[in-house]
């Protein structure tokens, strides 16, 4: 199956988003959904099971100067294998504008056994731009071994390399779940902060999760492994507008870290 869809986003003259452009086909299909606090929510539904092996999908997603465009999904994506030999593929590339925002917080990418998937993001910020950018992983639905999954994002900023991020787990990737990878973790994700109005914090560690600031911008990093995908949810959901990394409580030292 081959399938694209693509988000387009402009400010207007009162400074309130507008969707200039919303399309998508099965089993990409793109909804607008009401939102609060200004900006547009669109949400990803799944048309159909998937992603199989064979399939090629990609997503493009721009946001013009001023705009400010939340994109979730309705459910975790599945990758599932498909025809002997195929890989599957998700393509997603997104711009945005200065003084443009883009919150980019799908469910979680489960990769079942069996599958074989390559998701590849694709980000150009420009000056004055923000971007929020959540990515999971679980390996395998519950008691299975996963696939091969690879996850790649680049992110620019401004014209300039900010972030190279790869992730391989399954078959293919030997040592994937060790102690110098996931360490035995089937859980894992990531979620990038860029933001000219908060300067990034110092690196930190707090148990499995570590926040580090990256070069080349007002940009944070934070990673993250647990035993679980709502373990893993607790570490990456942000709360007060992004200004916080909830990690759960339980021992000294699991604490909140904050950008700033």
């Amino acid at each position: 199956m081959r399938a694209t869809a693509r988000l387009v986003a402009r400010a207007d003259r009162h400074g309130r988003t507008r969707l200039a452009e919303l399309r998508g086909e099965s089993p990409l299909l793109l909804r607008q959904v009401p939102a609060t606090g200004g900006g547009v929510t669109v949400y990803v539904v799944g048309g159909a099971a998937g992603p199989l092996a064979g399939d090629e999908l990609r997503l493009d997603v721009e946001v013009g100067p001023g705009a400010v465009v939340r994109v979730r999904t309705v459910a975790a994506s599945i990758a599932l294998p498909g025809r002997p030999g195929a890989v599957s593929r998700m393509l997603v590339r997104a711009t945005v504008a200065a003084d443009a925002e883009l919150h980019w917080l799908p469910e979680q990418l489960v990769a079942a056994a069996g599958c074989a998937h390559v998701a590849d993001a694709q980000v150009d910020v420009a000056e004055g731009g923000t971007l929020h950018w959540r990515d999971e992983l679980i390996c395998g639905r519950h008691g299975e071994q996963p696939g091969h999954a690879e996850v790649n994002t680049w992110v620019d900023l401004a014209g300039r390399p900010l972030l190279r991020q790869s992730l391989a787990v399954g078959p293919q990737a030997p040592g994937w779940s060790g102690p110098a990878v996931l360490g035995g973790a089937p859980a894992t994700g990531s979620l990038l902060v860029v933001d000219p109005t908060r300067p990034a914090g110092p690196a930190a560690v707090r148990g499995t999760v570590a926040r580090l600031p990256l070069a080349g911008g007002p940009a944070t990093l934070w990673t993250a492994t647990a035993p679980d995908a709502h373990t893993l949810r607790g570490h990456l959901e942000p709360a007060d507008g992004l200004d916080s990394i909830a990690v759960p409580a339980g021992a000294e030292e699991q604490q909140v870290v904050r950008a700033g």
